[in-house]
């Protein structure tokens, strides 16, 4: 029997800035004319809306509410829609949402780092506007979090396998958006987390009166030193985590920008010694860098490559540095490097790492995402590895897994079926000096196929890998090849790449460490090239940084509960 009302168009939840405006809609058919009557909670009370009486209820969002619609018919039948929520967001960034917004998920805010001890609580939060309002999926180390589904990620006692990198997925029916990947670090004393080796950093800078200021990409012209990461700042959050050495390699120019400007605020670095700066320039002159053909690799860089890994005196190893762009024709009178340092022990970047306490046990695995196991048809098992060593760089490594009784002759081809903008370079079982260097890092494992994967931040679609096998069928002595293909989602790589730009310093597994231009774009230029300064090139204007406060919070238990408290009143009646 056909019901005397129908609602077949709900109103549906939304998320937005105070001030937007926009429509709840809800549609319903009967066996008469309808009517229509909108509530919406006040306090932990439900009113009448004066005047609402129509299909549509026009909004301009001022404060969070909760909203319903009675729909009843001639018959004194009635209905009563469901209860939706429209959140609205007192604070955001300006330009947010953007100008032609369609509704798809954009971030209000993003978790924030947590250091816990073992057994305490954890508490991640973000927000996201959205219409229809987004629903939230969290992950960790890429896997995803079944039971946490909610704007707050809760965790009420936590272990250590509870460290990780998280960020959550904003979805709806227009799009996803991902917020920042941050580092949750569950241990039972100070330090427990990262261990910071080296730190390097290749771009747009200037110093002065001693401070030194990384200029992002996204900074606006004119920038101003709070539009840039001070180098101090860096130094400080690397003598917090009490390392044994420190080291800053700059391959920035140095010259004072903006002279009329203020320095940032930053506080005393402590005289803990042990502390060695590498600048690719001397004060108040440039850095210039070797142009060939679309490469392009700094002086500093190109010989810093050639001595990085030397066993020998950290400072040792930068004076042969130092020497070598000495020698270079190229930027005679033109470009000097400088070294600096405090250095009170005979200290090499091929020093082992000797953590301590709770840090030991995952002390190496801060940069290891998750692996796969993967089965061929023929039975053969292979684990893919994806290893990042630094912010834009990542590896795919795939092993053979025993028992191989029953193939012989195994070989692995990891390739890309379809090149993203020239960004990934495919390497196969023979490793050159890229690769030497992850096998030195990983040198515990016998890495058979590698895929090296760069330039994150520039990827914009999903990477489908495909995986090949080739081997002999001991039967037939016939050779065969089987593949299968795993994807790289590009909103996890994009995120990979700005969790590692954000940690401010790449975490080793061993004393060998490389810059991440050593594993990046960089190559050895051909012949003498064309030569550049770093402050030549042109800087992208953006608008102005974000910002974003706490939104105004609702739980989303008040909807189950003013439901539960739902009577099936008469059209009637003021209040549903």
């Amino acid at each position: 029997m056909q019901e005397a009302i129908t609602i077949i168009e709900q109103p549906v939840s939304v998320s937005v800035p105070v001030g937007y405006s926009f429509t709840l809609r809800c549609r319903a058919q009967g066996r008469t004319s309808l009517q229509y009557q909108w509530f919406c909670q006040y306090q932990s009370d439900c009113r009448l809306i004066p005047g609402a009486t129509n299909q549509d209820l026009p909004i301009i969002a001022e404060q969070t509410q909760l909203y319903t619609c009675r729909v009843n018919d001639l018959h004194r039948n009635a209905v009563f829609s469901d209860w939706v929520k429209v959140e609205v967001h007192q604070c955001v960034a300006r330009g947010l949402p953007p100008r032609l917004w369609q509704g798809e998920p954009v971030i209000v805010l993003n978790p924030r780092e947590q250091r816990v001890e073992v057994g305490q609580p954890l508490q991640l939060q973000c927000a996201a506007m959205g219409v229809p309002a987004p629903s939230y999926q969290w992950y960790r180390n890429g896997n995803l979090l079944e039971q946490q589904k909610r704007k707050k990620l809760w965790i009420t006692h936590t272990k250590v396998s509870d460290s990780g990198t998280y960020l959550c997925c904003a979805s709806n029916s227009h799009g996803e958006h991902w917020t920042n990947a941050v580092d949750v670090h569950v241990g039972t004393c100070p330090g427990s987390g990262k261990f910071f080796a080296i730190f390097y950093y290749a771009g747009h800078g200037y110093e002065h009166l001693g401070r030194n200021y990384m200029v992002p990409v996204d900074a606006p012209q004119p920038y101003a030193p709070e539009n840039c990461i001070s180098v101090q700042r860096i130094l400080q959050k690397m003598q917090q985590q009490q390392t044994a050495l420190n080291i800053i390699l700059l391959d920035t120019c140095r010259k004072w920008y903006n002279p009329g400007r203020a320095l940032s605020q930053v506080q005393p670095l402590e005289p803990w010694g042990n502390t060695v700066y590498g600048y690719s320039t001397s004060e108040d002159a440039e850095a210039y860098e070797l142009q060939d053909g679309e490469f392009s690799s700094g002086i500093f860089m190109k010989y810093l490559k050639k001595h990085i890994l030397q066993e020998k005196k950290v400072t040792h190893m930068l004076e042969d540095v130092l020497e070598d762009i000495g020698r270079d024709p190229l930027v005679t009178g033109k470009q000097v490097m400088e070294i600096k340092h405090t250095l009170k022990e005979a200290r090499s970047l091929t020093d082992p790492i000797c953590p301590l306490g709770a840090a030991a046990e995952h002390w190496g695995h801060g940069q290891e995402l998750p692996s796969r196991t993967v089965t061929f048809p023929c039975g053969a098992r292979v684990e893919l590895r994806f290893l990042r060593l630094f912010s834009n760089l990542m590896f795919v490594c795939a092993k053979p897994q025993p028992p191989l009784a029953h193939i012989t002759e195994p070989q692995l081809l990891l390739r890309q079926l379809a090149e993203v903008d020239d960004v990934a370079i495919q390497r196969e079982s023979c490793l050159d000096h890229v690769e030497t260097l992850l096998a030195s890092v990983y040198k515990r494992e016998e890495l058979d196929c590698v895929f090296q994967l760069c330039a994150l931040q520039k990827i914009q679609t999903d990477v489908v890998l495909q995986l090949d096998l080739h081997y002999t069928q001991p039967s037939t002595n016939q050779r065969t090849c089987e593949s299968l293909q795993t994807t790289l989602q590009k909103s996890l790589l994009r995120q990979l790449f700005s969790q590692g730009k954000d940690s401010q310093a790449a975490p080793a597994s061993t004393g060998s460490v490389c810059p991440q231009d050593a594993l990046g774009q960089s190559t050895e230029p051909k012949g003498q090239g064309s030569l550049s300064t770093g402050s030549g090139h042109s800087l992208p204007s953006s608008s102005p940084s974000n910002f974003s406060s706490e939104p105004e919070e609702n739980d989303e238990s008040e909807l189950g509960q003013l439901c539960s408290a739902l009577p099936r009143a008469g059209p009637g009646q003021d209040r549903p």
